[in-house]
């Protein structure tokens, strides 16, 4: 008898550590997943609007010819790039608080509680991105329509493009950015302060977390109408100095940097402006 139930208590946690273990490898995939199709879709598109381009061809959704007004199809896809370019842009640095919540329900399951998918705390962060990206794609075709952005989708102004690296300059330095970064730099102290159980709490996370990302970072994407929405090495740049800032050692410090660099940066631009009038 004795050996009976230490049999089925062996099988029991071998088959929690098997699922521990898929489990495990789940996330990791389906973050590496979702990050490199993410950039696989915008080299793809970048590639697409390139060819067109040296051929004299503006058809691509949301590249129609300046003041003409954006069909239903220009807007699906400007949000669909959008989108994509944020999953491509912010998993990367979201990994450690979606690992955490996974380990913190891995545990829980060894231990014979009730856990929830990670999913559904990707999902209430991904929810937050999707309302910024409706937000950015409003914006490009009020950029459009007044004939600000030129077609590869930078700002046609040189005041424009000097007021946004200007402004996200100064955004560094308000507490408001500092409070957010905060969170985003500790994420076991965000599970720790903002845990909520079910799955309406790991959605709610979800949320608060996808909050504080959008606060520490929604300025930084408008530097994307500086250079050129799809400049892939410029949205590169961003996406690697969002990680850094909010994943590496010194990214207080590198954050302040930044701010001091686009400021200077936005006067510059500004400065030539007013000399070439």
């Amino acid at each position: 008898m004795f050996w009976r139930v230490s049999t089925g208590a062996k099988a029991k946690a071998d088959r929690v550590a098997t699922l521990a273990g898929s489990d495990r490898v789940l996330v990791w995939g389906g973050l590496t997943g979702l990050t490199l199709g993410a950039w696989g879709y915008l080299l793809h598109l970048h590639r697409g609007m390139a060819g067109m381009a040296a051929d004299g061809m503006s058809g691509l959704p949301g590249m129609t010819p300046m003041l003409a007004p954006w069909t239903a199809a220009d807007l699906a896809f400007t949000f669909t790039m959008w989108a994509v370019m944020m999953v491509g842009m912010m998993l990367p640095s979201a990994a450690p608080v979606i690992l955490l919540f996974a380990a913190v329900n891995r545990k829980r399951r060894e231990q014979g509680g009730v856990a929830v998918p990670t999913a559904v705390f990707g999902l209430g962060y991904l929810v937050v991105w999707g309302g910024f990206c409706v937000v950015a794609t409003s914006a490009q075709e009020g950029l459009h329509t007044a004939a600000l952005l030129s077609l590869a989708l930078a700002a046609a102004s040189p005041i424009l493009g000097g007021v946004l690296l200007i402004g996200a300059g100064l955004y560094q330095l308000t507490p408001l950015k500092q409070v957010c970064l905060a969170h985003c730099r500790s994420p076991l102290g965000f599970l720790m302060t903002q845990w909520r159980e079910g799955f309406g709490g790991a959605f709610w996370m979800g949320l608060r977390h996808g909050g504080y990302c959008l606060g520490c970072c929604w300025v930084l994407m408008g530097l994307l109408f500086v250079a050129g929405v799809m400049n892939l090495l410029w949205v590169a740049a961003i996406a690697a100095f969002i990680l850094l800032e909010k994943a590496g050692p010194g990214g207080v410090m590198i954050g302040r940097v930044a701010s001091v660099v686009l400021i200077v940066a936005g006067l510059a631009v500004l400065g030539q402006a007013v000399l070439r009038m």
